[in-house]
């Protein structure tokens, strides 16, 4: 069962995603998706970890 206040939950290593408050660190691949801690790596800021109790990135599909 995954946690209701998680706003990342449905994503997978692999995917592509936009920070919604952070367009300059371009587009990021997930890399992992454990315990509402979201690590992704973006093109201009490299890897970060996100908590997705506060920070819902938006998924792209291209």
């Amino acid at each position: 069962m995954h946690d209701p206040n998680d706003l990342n939950a449905m994503l997978e290593p692999g995917q592509m995603v936009r920070h919604p408050r952070e367009a300059d660190w371009g587009l990021g691949q997930v890399q992992s998706n454990i315990n509402g801690r979201l690590t992704v790596m973006f093109q201009h800021e490299g890897k970060v970890v996100i908590d997705s109790k506060r920070v819902a990135v938006h998924p792209v599909y291209e």
